[in-house]
């Protein structure tokens, strides 16, 4: 019969429960920071402002952007990035993609040596033209094996009200994907993993884009026929950017193309779609900006998404249309009468 010490020396030794610190506590960001509580992982958000990580330690809700949501008490918050990421196995990044880099640049000193980084960005550089993961490796010195991409259909009012969702994990290190895999995996969040960083990017950035062409659309009046047109012609550009920058065509086919594609065209909750509406109505896009409130990453990266697509030669004529739209290159009435009047060609 074996003794304590002996069945003490043979027990399986328990890990600790992974940590992440969340930057910052805006929607998204606080959605993610809920989901990762729920499943175990001890989490840390970072609030730019005092009142926000208050509320959050002091009433579990984010005054800011969900007041009627109660988050699980283990999630905590902090406006010092250091004591946020003091022990932190995965460092979640969810900031305007435009402000990365200097934001970055703020918080790097404080990321440890094993520390993952987690990008929940949907947008390209103006400028570089470059994409998240591409940021974080440059202002941050890390290897690609410690940089993931979570991308995916997530509408973050959704996922703070538990209705089920998933998502596409990508990193070039699959045992990296799987670790994060494990620390955000829920009864009603179920994580994919991907080596595929690059299509993961790409699909979440042109589906904002796409995404204010159909409400646009909507905006105007246009039916069910014109919707299902732009989304599918919208997956088509996705697809060929992604494919000319070394991405796998299945992935645009999958969560974080096609599925994040449908649910930013379709839903309500969609900033980048209600930002099209309001351009649909004649609103101008001062108008727009003051009336969604939030970052609408596809106003800010149409240009950009352009840029990148004449550098690789790929045509990208939805994604023009929305620029030429956007920067006052183009009309309403211009940019819908030469998307109608594009030349007959094979579908591609």
């Amino acid at each position: 019969m074996a003794s304590g010490t002996e069945r003490e020396e043979h027990a399986v030794v328990q890990s600790p429960p992974a940590r992440a610190a969340v930057f910052s506590a805006g929607s998204w960001g606080t959605a993610v920071g809920k989901i990762l509580a729920d499943a175990g992982t001890g989490v840390v958000l970072h609030a730019r402002r005092a009142e926000v990580a208050d509320a959050i330690n002091g009433v579990h809700r984010n005054p800011d952007y969900f007041p009627d949501h109660e988050l699980p008490p283990a999630l905590t918050a902090t406006t010092d990035p250091a004591a946020a990421l003091d022990g932190a196995d995965h460092l979640v990044l969810s900031v305007p993609a435009q402000q990365l880099r200097h934001c970055l640049t703020g918080w790097a000193p404080h990321i440890g040596p094993g520390t993952v980084i987690v990008s929940l960005m949907k947008g390209i550089e103006n400028g570089t033209r470059l994409r998240a993961s591409e940021i974080i490796r440059e202002v941050t010195g890390v290897g690609a094996e410690r940089v993931a991409v979570l991308s995916g259909p997530n509408l973050a009012r959704e996922i703070m009200a538990g209705q089920p969702a998933a998502a596409t994990i990508a990193c070039a290190d699959e045992d990296t994907a799987r670790r994060f895999q494990q620390a955000c995996r829920t009864p009603y969040f179920r994580p994919y993993t991907s080596t595929d960083v690059i299509g993961c990017e790409l699909g979440g950035a042109v589906k904002n884009v796409i995404a204010l062409a159909v409400g646009v659309a909507a905006g105007l009046g246009l039916g069910a026929n014109a919707t299902a047109t732009v989304i599918t012609r919208g997956l088509a550009e996705a697809t060929r950017l992604g494919t000319a920058l070394g991405a796998d065509p299945l992935t645009l086919a999958g969560l974080s193309g096609t599925g994040d594609l449908v649910a930013t065209c379709t839903s309500p909750l969609s900033r980048n779609r209600t930002f099209g509406v309001l351009l649909g109505r004649g609103l101008s896009v001062t108008e727009a900006t003051a009336g969604t409130r939030q970052t609408t990453e596809g106003v800010t990266s149409a240009e950009a998404l352009l840029a990148l697509g004449r550098r690789h030669r790929v045509d990208l004529p939805i994604t023009g249309l929305v620029s030429g739209l956007l920067h006052g290159r183009l009309t309403l009435d211009e940019a819908v009468t030469a998307l109608l009047r594009r030349p007959p060609k094979p579908e591609r």
